[in-house]
């Protein structure tokens, strides 16, 4: 009897340990190969889209649909998600041995629905930093002033799903040949015009006749709004080794930080190199292809977590840079709200990439005043500025429906 005990209990013990040594082997990616008879490393391809359900290509052959976990051996693959009424996911990945490689896609629709914002004219749109709020000039129709001219505010704040269609009004009177721009917090609007310069609240009403002329304080407004804008900057780059976050202080001009702070959109402006192995490699990270040579004029994006560096744009010519409207712009970069994309505006196009600059796609084609399309807090819409192509008409923001 104790015989029979001792061989039940070393066989609970065998077979226990067993499932044990596969299910470790399992978890690191292994594989068993029948025909060889032994464990062979493989790595984890972990996909998640939005929406989920689509269906995932490895090299053209359906394999599952997201969100899914799949085992690959070492390799290159070319990777494709698709869903009916959605513009197709490509990329090529490289499964490394004992590694989880996660992607997380985001699936656009194939065609975009578009709603009006505003109804009265909207004039010089411009975003604050973060895009959550735009202000523009109502004009007066016909040359007679109306109770809706002036500057407007449209805010996306706690608005789980779509835009508010109620735009707050800031100040009265004729805005034409000004301009203006949101403070670093968004909480307030410069305003200059050929009377003077304003410096008015972004969420409450200033009437004419209570505006403040601060001409005799501008710079030192614009002094303190760079300064702040700088301790942002130092403090979103302070994790990084020294060496690396000193170039990104003297050779860079940073556009923006993506929405996590964890990626950061910005232009050369002098040559510099990124060294590497500054920061311990992170399982798993982009394996698409980076440059860590920078070259002055082109455009970047730096993955803070991974160490990665990608090219975006060869030149930035032309591109609206930090707010600041070159004479004649033709396109923007920002980026989207889930920090995983980037919105290319361009003459007669509106493109969504990846943040490495790969998968780019064309998700708006038509009558748009470029480069005049925002992401506007939404991962589900964007806003641009559009007439629909009657050149006699007051053009209106937009909501573009992508998602």
């Amino acid at each position: 009897m104790t015989k029979i005990r001792i061989i039940i209990l070393s066989f609970t013990i065998l077979t226990v340990g067993i499932i044990g040594i596969f299910t470790s082997f399992y978890a690191r990616g292994y594989r068993f190969n029948i025909t060889k008879f032994k464990f062979e490393p493989n790595g984890i391809l972990v996909v998640k889209s939005d929406p989920t359900g689509s269906e995932i290509y490895i090299n053209g052959n359906l394999k599952t649909t997201s969100d899914a976990n799949i085992s690959l051996a070492p390799g290159n693959y070319d990777v494709s998600l698709k869903k009916d009424g959605f513009i197709t996911w490509n990329k090529r990945l490289t499964i490394e041995k004992e590694i989880v490689t996660e992607i997380n896609v985001s699936l656009f629709k194939a065609v975009p629905s578009l709603s009006p914002v505003t109804l009265n004219g909207s004039i010089n749109p411009v975003a604050s930093s973060d895009y959550t709020k735009i202000v523009y000039f109502v004009p007066s129709l016909e040359n007679k002033a109306t109770d809706k001219t002036g500057l407007w505010v449209i805010e996306s704040v706690n608005l789980p799903i779509g835009f508010s269609k109620d735009s707050r009004y800031i100040t009265d009177g004729n805005f034409v040949n000004s301009s203006w721009k949101f403070s670093p917090d968004g909480n307030e609007v410069l305003v200059e015009t050929e009377q003077g310069i304003f410096l008015l609240k972004a969420g409450s009403f200033t009437a004419q006749n209570e505006r403040v002329n601060i001409a005799s304080k501008y710079q030192l407004t614009l002094n303190s709004w760079e300064l702040e804008k700088s301790k942002k900057l130092e403090s979103n780059l302070k994790p990084l080794p020294d060496e690396l976050e000193k170039v990104f202080l003297e050779d860079t001009e940073v556009i923006e930080f993506s929405p996590n702070g964890k990626k950061m959109l910005y232009i050369a402006s002098s040559s510099a190199n990124l060294k590497e192995d500054l920061i311990k490699a992170t399982p798993g990270a982009s394996t698409q292809k980076q440059e860590r040579n920078i070259e002055t004029g082109k455009i970047y994006v730096y993955d803070i977590k991974e160490d990665k560096n990608f090219l975006i744009a060869e030149n930035s010519e032309g591109f609206i840079v930090d707010g600041v409207i070159p004479t004649n712009p033709t396109k923007r970069l920002a980026w989207f709200p889930n920090s995983n994309n980037l919105i290319l505006a361009e003459e007669g196009k509106i493109y969504i990439m990846d943040y490495d600059g790969t998968n780019r796609q064309e998700i708006y084609s038509g009558a748009y005043i470029s480069p005049y399309a925002f992401p506007f807090a939404s991962t589900e819409k964007i806003m641009i500025l559009t007439n629909l192509g009657a050149d006699s008409s007051t053009p209106n923001l937009y909501s573009l429906s992508i998602k």
